[in-house]
């Protein structure tokens, strides 16, 4: 079976570098590269099945976004924010030295990949946003703060999957083999033995630091920077997501970029990419003519 390398680049952060991890997929001399950034507690490892599906064609590149997987952990956890990790992506572009980058995120991962797309002069080519948009509700953000950050410690890889299912509800279905596969990067080694949550816990500090003030004027500026995206965009959408509403979903087709949408029944925040019609639907829009 096909497995990625792991490589690192450096990014500079308050006058210290930090080392970014990044699993690369395929021909490293491939000029098509295929960017895919997880969500908030996630890590670059959720996109084995698509960058399988898709490294015979391009290169894929999954970061581990700082402060989660195999990336350094910062000193001030107020670096944990979206204009900062945009900033770091750039770094990483530039370290890939492609013709042509396209970019498929996952929820904080899409939120910085429309960082990315609305910069004058941005690479992308092409962009997937999974189940995230500008508008982003509020019920959603208080479902995610009540675990995000929480200490964790389990005995084994099958404890930890059981647990994490009960906060993953809305990835949809997915078979035991496949959860396990899911979970297991999800881990790191505990201190006291077990496992623990494979991210600093310090992610959640800005999280929480969002109040209402807040909230709005960063709607404002996603919406502001939504508009400016040239590139041909590609929104799904979980049909039963609380983060993303139909609603929003919709205005994102007659705005901007105007996204094509695809929903995805029987699913929640946020479709993982794993099943078959998931991986065909980004596999197809990506390798497009």
């Amino acid at each position: 079976m096909t497995e990625p390398r792991l490589r690192h680049v450096c990014c500079l952060r308050a006058q210290r570098l930090h080392r970014l991890a990044y699993w690369e997929w395929g021909d490293a001399a491939n000029p098509r590269a295929v960017v895919c950034v997880h969500g908030l507690t996630r890590q670059g490892r959720d996109f084995d099945t698509l960058a399988r599906a898709l490294c015979g064609e391009v290169r894929v590149v999954c970061p581990d976004v700082f402060g989660r997987g195999r990336s350094d952990w910062l000193d001030d956890p107020m670096g944990y924010t979206i204009p900062h990790y945009v900033a770091d992506m750039v770094t990483l572009l530039a370290r890939l030295d492609a013709e042509a980058v396209d970019w498929v995120g996952t929820s904080m991962g899409g939120l910085i990949g429309l960082g990315v797309a609305a910069l004058e002069g941005s690479p992308l080519r092409r962009l997937v946003l999974n189940d995230v948009g500008p508008t982003i509700e509020p019920a959603a953000l208080a479902r995610i703060g009540s675990y995000v950050g929480q200490p964790a410690r389990w005995a084994s890889l099958e404890e930890a999957a059981d647990a994490l299912w009960q906060i993953s509800q809305g990835f949809g279905p997915h078979t035991r083999e496949q959860w396990l596969a899911l979970t297991a990067p999800q881990l790191a080694p505990h201190p006291e033995g077990g496992f623990r949550p494979h991210y600093d816990p310090r992610i959640a500090v800005p999280f929480r630091a969002v109040n209402a003030e807040l909230a709005a004027a960063g709607e404002a500026a996603l919406w502001a920077a939504y508009d400016r995206i040239a590139c041909p965009t590609l929104l799904l959408r979980g049909a039963e997501s609380d983060l993303l509403s139909h609603a929003t979903a919709l205005a994102m087709t007659r705005r901007g970029p105007r996204a094509t949408l695809v929903e995805f029944d029987g699913v929640g925040h946020a479709p993982m990419l794993v099943q078959p019609d998931q991986v065909r639907v980004v596999r197809d829009f990506l390798l497009a003519p």
